[in-house]
């Protein structure tokens, strides 16, 4: 197959939607040679922050100079992001080869009267392969959904991470918060250590499961934490040090783990949001875990990681012309909740703009109660999912919250008519799915290299 024949064959796979279970992924990657016992692996779940995590991480191993590969879901443009080595996307040639050399193996299952693998099946064998091929020394992957199901608990990792847990997907993982949390626990093996930013009933769980297993499990605010420190703080440090500061959007904090002998240590992260200190401190105490565990990872390297990691679409900020925009995937109220939070923390003053489209699936009423103010503006639209759901069902839940909505079926219209109301002044923030923000996220990127391109000339 070529990539276009690839991606046709992905689509026919994607009819048939997800089926939680691991006896199909287990029996194709048992056909192609069980390419992830190949290479050493780090797991990583949770409802939010997973995917910065990871990406943190993965930034952390190849700083570290590990060959590395990542695999992470959903993707925001092209199914080629959601597997990488060593910071580069898979080619498209590539992915057509590895999905290829999948399909041939799901012919044969299915010729032998089996269950064909599902499309997340698919693009996790094809991961998989791809980094057994490149012959990776880690790889980082992220969970699609839950845990205990899902197709990429088939590995034994190095470290299990679990960032948080909240209620999210209760119709697919049991219900209640008890059975969600026990789904994320999931992923921790016999003997092998467990990190996680976790609280309240689900951390009991994820701690009764780790003892369970014999896991060593280390907790945010028991065993580690991380303090944000604010921009001053960090200049007189600095200053004090004679150390240059960094540029750009930058956030800091204080990393402190007793356990591991680190004393408060100052870090600065790219990641912009309140959100993502959490994510760092636990992705920093990933990386100290797998440190003592052998793995050789300097401090130079966690430092330089954090500076410079980059996770498009999580609180991102970008300009276009004189115009400020806010780019966050945040689909679950959880998310939305930090956005706002994250928001306020930088300016509560500013009015407000976005352009918002969420998924029929998910809590939209909760997910409004927490993100929208009186004063905002609202533009909906629907993202690109068979799952979008009615736009005029959600127009009807933004209404009674904010000034003024209105309502595009074309992502395009809607973007225009953001950037319209925004008019260089107000905030323009684009949220609500990752299904809607990718989308929208390429066009912004593309009138800049357009508007780059004219002040050239």
């Amino acid at each position: 197959m070529n990539y276009e024949e690839s991606l046709a064959w992905l689509e026919e796979l994607g009819v048939f939607g997800s089926r939680l279970g691991l006896s199909r992924i287990r029996r194709l990657l048992q056909m192609l040679g069980n390419p992830q016992d190949k290479y050493r692996t780090i797991h990583v779940t949770g409802t939010n922050g997973k995917g910065s995590v990871t990406a943190m991480l993965t930034e952390i191993l190849q700083r570290s100079g590990l060959h590395t590969g990542c695999y992470s879901s959903p993707h925001l443009v092209s199914y080629t992001e959601r597997v990488r080595v060593d910071g580069q996307d898979i080619p498209e040639e590539d992915f057509a080869a590895c999905l290829t050399e999948v399909r041939a193996a799901v012919d044969v299952i299915v010729a032998d009267g089996h269950e064909s693998p599902t499309q997340f099946e698919v693009l996790t064998a094809l991961a998989f392969l791809y980094f057994a091929k490149r012959e990776v020394q880690t790889a980082v992957i992220e969970v699609g959904l839950g845990g205990t199901l899902d197709s990429t608990n088939v590995i034994t990792p190095e470290v299990s991470v679990i960032t948080n847990v909240t209620f999210e997907h209760a119709d697919r993982l049991g219900g209640t918060i008890e059975s969600i949390a026990e789904n994320k626990a999931g992923i921790i093996k016999e003997g092998v250590p467990v990190v996680t930013a976790a609280s309240g009933i689900p951390l009991d769980i994820i701690r009764r499961t780790a003892e369970e297993k014999n896991a060593d499990l280390f907790v945010l605010g028991e065993d580690f934490r991380a303090d944000r420190v604010s921009g001053e703080e960090a200049a007189a440090l600095y200053a004090r040090e004679g150390v240059e500061p960094p540029r750009g959007n930058t956030q800091h904090f204080s990393f402190t783990s007793h356990l591991m002998g680190i004393e408060p240590s100052l870090l600065d992260l790219h990641l912009m949001g309140s959100y993502q200190i959490q994510n760092a401190a636990v992705a920093v105490m990933t990386a100290e875990v797998l440190h003592h565990s052998g793995e050789q990872i300097a401090e130079s390297a966690i430092r330089e990681a954090l500076r410079f990691v980059r996770w498009p679409a999580r609180f991102e900020h970008m300009r276009l012309g004189t115009q400020d925009i806010v780019i966050d995937g945040a689909h679950n109220p959880d998310g939305a909740r930090v956005l706002r939070e994250s928001l306020d923390a930088e300016d509560t003053a500013r009015e407000r703009v976005y352009v918002l489209g969420i998924l029929g699936d998910k809590d939209r009423r909760l997910m409004l109660g927490a993100l929208l103010r009186p004063g905002d503006t609202v533009v909906v639209t629907p993202p690109q999912s068979e799952r979008a759901g009615s736009l005029a069902e959600l127009a009807d839940l933004v209404r009674p919250l904010v000034s003024s909505v209105e309502c595009y079926a074309d992502n395009d219209r809607a973007l225009a008519r953001g950037l319209e109301l925004a008019g260089g002044k107000k905030l323009l923030v684009l949220a609500g799915s990752l299904y809607l923000v990718g989308g929208l996220r390429k066009k912004l990127l593309d009138r800049q290299k357009q508007e780059a391109k004219g002040g050239q000339t």
